[in-house]
């Protein structure tokens, strides 16, 4: 809302001049030539410039037209715009006859929000194929209303001069349309064409360079068409592309990443080609062709796409091109490719051409590259819809560095998050900035790209972090890179750095009962949480309700091992006995000698750890459904066994008695009963799908019954674990069916990846900037 008008100090014959600051995501977004067209349209005369804290507009003429102008701004601004608050106050009037876009003002609080990269749009790529048109098949066409931003921008306030397109000098026809109030490319900054604008080069694995331009892309595709693999540098980073019906290419490719099983994305030419490999609803479609353009996973449903794209997954994740250069190879190529990003396992993507080539060698056979440099890197989305609508499973190109507002946040908060699918975030006056995805840091190169992205989201936004926020847990990489800094360290607790993520993303409902699932999160006793009840207010929090804890025989070696945490189960259900019930697929996996030495390990607590993780169950019960015993990518038993459960509904779930500790604390989530149910079905010859049907409805039932016995109004759904789209629906139903209100997450990911703005708004939140009072 506008804020009030302060008393004017001149009006002449219904004259008035207005002073107008907005603020939001307003820079790079075709703000400014908005503001100058509705202006021009209204007979106002002044001026409309960038600054550092949105856009500044000082208008003159009649007050109707200063109102038209204002009403404009809140209810029709350009489609990639965010407006936030907008200030007003009258003037002295300057006598102007006309208005113009001025130079950015420098001066002031940064606080203006830097734009994600957006697909490109219909118009622009009208223009793409339309050979009379003189972009036509420019790899770079953009305008105010499409086209990389966050990936290209040096520094703010957004002009072409503070990105990576300064160095390419408008020719005289595209100075005309940047500076041609009718044009579409009227002040788009990054305009550029054949003739001015980056170009494309091919080069062979040793990197010299073979093609230019028109060339280079035709040999490129020649390439993937043959069989070969090829490196293309997008708008965020290098994409690793081949035939994805060409099984011997799919393979070649997972062998050079490193990846053997962990599905890959596959980029489509069209909907209709999506549609033909995919069952895809009417949300899903809206998504895929939205201008953020994630990867969306969609049941496969037929078609042409190689075995090797997602081995043994009902699922495939499907994405759109976005970019002008993915459009013209889609549109060449005809058919789907893979498009995984350009690294090895557990590296950051590949953005420029010299690491490409030495980090890809031996994996790609021709490197696409341009000469437009990438500023910071900026993976791909991942979504899927889950009960009817978004769920970001990985926040980056499209969404990052969308701000989420979150009540009662000071400036300067610096969060690091977590040890997997890191990113960072940097609180504001009122909300929080979430950086893109970055990764696991699991290699120096990840841990590095952490480091700098948490330097560079302090320096775009001309902060220095009063506080340093990090996880509990002392080995993660983000807890020594937080004594690093200069500033305090606060640490929050994993499972309520999910909760506060879940509560900021849906406004601040409060008090909930946040429900944080997922594989490990240290607490605050040393042992390994991750079924967690936790009774959240903003600035206080308790653990209201665990699952019943089971030990982890190898620790670590658990996650990747998920017939360790059924072994685990069964011991702690039957003691020793359970290393003789060979007759399950878990036990039966390990030899005679393994099973003695694991013996010894759960009876003394050597190297075991006590957990009590719902990640760690949902891959129990794969491991003892026969669906995975070993796994080489992370939730890979888990969504195995959440496909399994394919359309299949229930009419009763096994049960998860919830019983008092005895001492008076925390309440406990039985599985033992559970457990026994899914033996004697899986004894009994029961399909993999009926056990996993089972475990979600008695799952979905048992945080009702928590709910039920905590007597909550609203439950806050977070953790890995609901990324799962089944027990996030069945959990979701179950609580409205009870009068329960459910939350889940709607900007940010359950996973880790909302750790970041978990962690920022719970150490705002305790720990308030000087003069402030703590919540």
């Amino acid at each position: 809302m506008s804020a009030p008008l302060a008393t004017p100090t001149l009006e002449t014959a219904g004259r008035v001049r207005r002073v107008i600051r907005v603020h939001g995501r307003v820079q790079g977004v075709g703000f400014r030539p908005f503001v100058h067209r509705q202006a021009s349209r209204l007979g106002l005369a002044g001026w409309v410039a960038n600054a550092a804290d949105g856009v500044v507009i000082e208008a003159e003429g009649a007050r109707e037209g200063l109102d038209a102008l204002l009403a404009a701004i809140h209810a029709s601004p350009p489609p990639l715009a965010s407006v936030g608050e907008v200030e007003v106050a009258e003037a002295a009037l300057l006598g102007e006859t006309a208005f113009a876009i001025r130079p950015s003002a420098l001066e002031g609080a940064r606080t203006a929000q830097t734009p994600p990269d957006v697909a490109v749009c219909e118009a622009c790529l009208a223009e793409l194929f339309d050979p009379a048109d003189r972009r036509h098949r420019h790899p770079f066409i953009s305008c105010t209303d499409c086209g990389p931003r966050l990936s290209l921008i040096e520094d703010m306030p957004y002009d072409r001069s503070r990105t990576s397109m300064r160095g390419f000098p408008m020719c005289e026809a595209c100075r005309a349309d940047y500076e041609d109030p009718a044009s579409r490319r009227f002040h788009a900054e990054p305009i550029a064409c054949p003739d001015c604008g980056p170009s494309l080069s091919l080069l062979d694995a040793a990197g010299r360079r073979i093609a230019a331009r028109d060339e280079a892309l035709s040999l490129a595709e020649r390439a993937i068409a043959r069989g070969g693999i090829v490196a293309v540098k997008g708008i965020g980073g290098y994409h690793l592309m081949a035939d994805a019906r060409g099984e011997a290419a799919v393979r070649r490719l997972r062998a050079g990443k490193r990846r053997p099983d962990k599905p890959f994305a596959v980029m489509f030419p069209d909907l209709d080609a999506v549609r033909r490999a995919c069952r895809v609803s009417a949300e899903e479609a809206a998504l895929l062709i939205s201008p953020e353009r994630p990867i969306v996973l969609l049941r496969r449903g037929g078609g042409e796409i190689a075995p090797a794209v997602a081995p043994g997954s009902a699922l495939l994740g499907a994405i759109l091109p976005y970019s002008p250069q993915h459009h013209l190879i889609a549109a060449d190529l005809g058919f789907p490719v893979v498009a995984t990003s350009a690294n090895l396992s557990d590296e950051p993507i590949a953005t420029g051409e010299a690491e490409a080539l030495e980090r890809l060698e031996g994996v790609a056979d021709l490197f696409l590259a341009h000469d437009r440099p990438i500023v910071r890197p900026v993976e791909d989305s991942v979504a899927r819809i889950v009960c009817d609508r978004p769920l970001i499973l990985r926040r980056a190109r499209g969404y990052a560095p969308a701000a989420v507002a979150a009540e009662g946040l000071a400036q300067g908060v610096l969060a690091l998050g977590g040890h997997l699918k890191t990113t960072v975030a940097l609180s504001r006056a009122g909300e929080a900035v979430v950086w893109p995805h970055i990764g696991d840091l699991e290699t120096l190169e990840a841990r590095a790209a952490h480091e700098r992205a948490a330097h560079d989201i302090a320096r775009l936004h001309d902060v220095a972090p009063r506080l340093i926020a990090c996880d509990l847990h002392p080995d993660y990489a983000t807890s020594r890179e937080a004594n690093g800094f200069a500033a305090p360290v606060v640490q929050v607790q994993h499972h309520l750095a999910h909760v506060a993520a879940c509560m900021a993303d849906n406004g601040l409902a409060e008090p909930v009962l946040g429900v944080a699932w997922d594989g490990v999160g240290y607490g605050p006793d040393g042992t390994i949480w991750g079924g967690e009840f936790l009774a959240v207010a903003r600035g206080s929090w308790r653990r209201a309700a665990h699952l019943q804890a089971f030990p982890l025989p190898g620790g670590d070696a658990a996650v990747r091992e998920p017939r360790r945490a059924a072994l685990g189960l069964l011991y702690a259900a039957f003691g020793e006995a359970a290393l003789s019930m060979d007759d399950l697929a878990p036990v039966a996996s390990f030899t005679p000698a393994e099973r003695r030495t694991l013996a010894v390990m759960l009876a003394r607590g050597v190297n075991t750890f006590a957990c009590t993780s719902a990640g760690r169950l949902f891959d129990a019960v794969a491991a003892l459904a026969g669906l995975a015993q070993r796994t080489s990518f992370e939730g890979q038993a888990a969504t195995r066994l959440e496909e399994a459960a394919g359309e299949r509904e229930v009419d009763d779930g096994y049960d998860f008695p919830v019983r008092d500790a005895g001492d008076g604390g925390a309440l406990v989530l039985d599985w033992a009963p559970a457990l026994a149910a899914i033996i004697a079905d899986v004894r009994a010859g029961a399909e993999p799908g009926e056990v996993s049907a089972k475990l979600h409805a008695g799952l979905a039932g048992a945080v009702v019954e928590v709910a039920r016995r905590l007597a909550a109004p609203r439950v806050a759904l977070t953790g890995g674990c609901f990324q799962n789209a089944r027990l996030t629906r069945l959990t979701v139903d179950a609580l409205r069916a009870a009068g329960i209100e459910p939350l889940w997450h709607r900007q940010v990911p359950p996973n880790d990846g909302g750790l970041a703005l978990g962690q920022a708004v719970w150490a705002a939140w305790t720990h308030p900037a000087e003069g402030e009072p703590c919540a």
